[in-house]
């Protein structure tokens, strides 16, 4: 076959191969993706959107402390993402990050619908409250870390993934990009959707067991989804660790920090080839700003050790932009954690409501009234 039948940006088959434009990537990849990503987020929000009310009735916490677990649990699902992203970036590759670590949320998944509906794992109740034992609720949450860790590694690497299927060299590919992350983006709201209005519904009417049990179908559907389209997916190789080039950079800076920075930008240290030093990436242009990074990119005398040149030493300019991206983003990921603290409150403090009633008011209510609200 012709070399215009390949992608141009580094990718492979699942073979290994180069990957040919015909028959992988695309449209006929990213359906699975987006299937994937509709059941998952339906599998995640149906687990997690009533959980406070799950702990409250079930393991028989209050309102402080179920609302205080699932933030505890629901910021590890945030966290662990740092895991899969440096695995995927540095180690496995994307694909394989996502395999590996849906295995573990299928795991965590079903371990919670056992520990929800199985005699034995589950609460015994009476008319009351329920008795949770220590082991039982050890397995509940250990089944909830399992669907924090396995989550870790699917948030960060699906959406990437699904860019990979598309070849930024081609024009065309490059414009169905942005056109996939509008279908991403709906799939995960169609799943967020039926998982707070359905999920919750069955929950709250016909019992945990069925409303952990079709979240946990939901996963099994979603890993089926992704492996069946395993021949078509386009596989960029690991690149190395993007947290290793941000250090580089920053010691490299302390390291000059006595250097003059060119006024002519260009005499920066640069690859001469088209791509960066990360197969399958572009360049970065320079950037007027943070200039003291910019010292790492200044080549001397004293940069090549042994007639190598090493990166902790000397950076590209590419690499010291990647370490600017980040910083110019500091204050937009602060700002994040205000709007985020509140947002969680909509699926603790907000979702359960308590109202308890002292002999003197003469009610006939009982003594605590659970509702549930939909996101």
């Amino acid at each position: 076959m012709a070399e215009a039948d390949y992608t141009n940006n580094g990718t492979v088959d699942i073979k290994g191969n180069p990957a040919n434009k015909k028959k992988t990537g695309n449209w006929k990849a990213c359906r699975f993706i987006l299937g994937n990503e509709c059941c998952e987020r339906l599998a995640y929000y149906g687990m997690s959107t009533n959980l406070v009310n799950y702990l409250g009735d079930r393991l028989n916490q209050g309102n402080v402390a179920a609302s205080n677990n699932v933030t505890n649990w629901s910021g590890t699902c945030y966290v662990t993402p740092l895991i899969g992203a440096f695995l995927a970036d540095s180690y496995l590759g994307r694909y394989w990050t996502i395999a590996s670590f849906v295995i573990i949320y299928i795991i965590g998944m079903t371990l919670l619908t056992l520990s929800a509906s199985v005699t034995g794992l589950k609460p015994s109740c009476d008319k009351d409250s329920c008795h949770p034992t220590t082991g039982q609720t050890a397995a509940c949450f250990v089944a909830l870390y399992m669907i924090a860790l396995g989550t870790g590694g699917i948030k960060p690497c699906v959406s990437s993934f699904g860019a990979d299927q598309f070849d930024e060299t081609d024009e065309t590919e490059r414009k169905r990009k942005s056109s996939f992350f509008n279908w991403f983006y709906l799939s995960i709201n169609i799943g967020a959707l039926v998982a707070s209005s359905v999920l919750v519904w069955i929950q709250m009417n016909v019992g945990w067991g069925w409303g952990f049990g079709v979240p946990a179908v939901a996963m099994a559907v979603a890993v089926v989804f992704f492996f069946l389209g395993s021949k078509l997916y386009r596989l960029q190789k690991p690149g190395g660790s993007p947290i290793t080039r941000i250090v580089q950079v920053i010691v490299a800076s302390i390291r000059k920090s006595n250097v003059q920075v060119p006024a002519d930008k260009s005499l920066l240290y640069e690859t001469v080839e088209e791509e960066s030093q990360i197969q399958g990436s572009r360049k970065l242009e320079y950037t007027n700003k943070f200039k003291f990074f910019d010292k790492a990119a200044v080549k001397t005398q004293d940069d090549n050790i042994k007639g190598l040149t090493s990166p902790w030493r000397l950076c590209t300019v590419t690499q010291v932009e990647e370490l600017k991206s980040i910083v110019r983003l500091l204050p937009v990921w602060a700002s994040g954690i205000v709007f985020s603290t509140v947002y969680s409150q909509m699926s603790t403090m907000f979702r359960s409501a308590r109202k308890y009633y002292g002999p003197t008011h003469g009610s006939t209510f009982p003594d605590s009234i659970s509702i549930a609200l939909p996101l």
